[in-house]
């Protein structure tokens, strides 16, 4: 509960605050690859800010919700997924039913890599300062002022920027792409809750198809940011890299795949083995030991 309250915190921090301060990074005169039209504001967008987000955080919630539900019923006969998949609270009585605990965890931990997710991607931009296709239609930069003769000339600092000071802020956050970040991590964290959780007969074929229709729309999603030049190439890759990264991460390193907990019975099996005490082999004397001992006596 730290760590998720810490993370909003710091998603909070990036998103609505000038905590930190963007870098501002300069252009060359008449740079084509920031000359593209003004696609107008994000909610114009053919994926606009409020379907992303909504889809991102509405649909894994109904998948999980309804897969956990449906693995519930169908094993709740067999008194070894109870046994698997219950969780201690306080002494020996008290336990968490098996379909909240599996549902609360990976919901929990799926939220937390959306806003690990946006805490990477806002801090990539910050750092970065990459500029926007449609950048130089929004900075509307006084050429003949600042002297640009030659197309090579290299222009850095705010003040060359003569339009509204909001949209240019927002034109120089661009590198990773937040929008190919967040689809591709809520798509490929549902993939793999699907390939690894499902595992009734009949859904070879729709699995397969399930998954790369959600790893679809995520590509659609980057390719839409490309095509109204919202976003360079090089934004929407990186995006990817790092939604793929972090839902990979979250689900083989912490959720183990999304597999149950090992049973009870092979931990208390295991446990006997640790507390049996060690048998002790008697020594077995040597014949030529025993001479030797016999021959010293009479010496002796």
């Amino acid at each position: 509960m730290v760590i998720m309250a810490g993370t909003v915190m710091l998603a909070y921090y990036f998103e609505y605050t000038d905590t930190f301060t963007v870098n501002v990074q300069g252009f060359f005169c008449h740079d084509s690859a920031y000359r593209k039209p003004y696609p107008g504001p994000e909610d114009s967008s053919a994926v606009p800010p409020v379907l992303l987000y909504s889809l991102a955080a509405g649909v894994p919630v109904l998948v999980i919700i309804v897969g956990e539900t449906a693995v519930f019923c169908l094993q709740l006969a067999t008194r070894d997924f109870e046994n698997q998949e219950k969780t201690i609270l306080t002494g020996d009585c008290c336990y968490i039913n098996p379909l909240v605990r599996r549902t609360v965890r990976f919901l929990g931990i799926y939220t937390f890599g959306l806003f690990a997710t946006d805490i990477f991607v806002n801090a990539g931009q910050v750092v970065t300062g990459n500029l926007a296709p449609h950048f130089l239609a929004l900075c509307k930069p006084n050429y003949t002022a600042l002297g640009c003769q030659q197309y090579t000339q290299f222009i850095s600092g705010e003040e060359a920027c003569t339009g509204n000071p909001d949209l240019i802020m927002r034109a120089r956050k661009t590198f990773p792409s937040k929008e190919a970040a967040l689809s591709v991590y809520a798509a490929m964290y549902l993939t793999m809750y699907i390939t690894n959780t499902i595992k009734a007969k009949g859904t070879r074929l729709a699995k397969p198809v399930l998954c790369l229709g959600l790893m679809c729309l995520a590509f659609l999603t980057g390719l839409n940011r490309v095509a109204e030049y919202r976003n360079h190439w090089s934004d929407v890759i990186a995006g990817f890299l790092v939604g793929i990264s972090i839902a990979v991460f979250l689900v083989v390193c912490v959720v183990n795949n999304f597999k149950g907990r090992q049973p009870e019975n092979e931990h208390i099996h295991t446990d006997n083995l640790a507390q049996m005490p060690m048998i002790s082999i008697p020594r077995v004397e040597s014949p030529l030991e025993k001479n030797h001992i016999t021959a010293f006596a009479e010496v002796t």
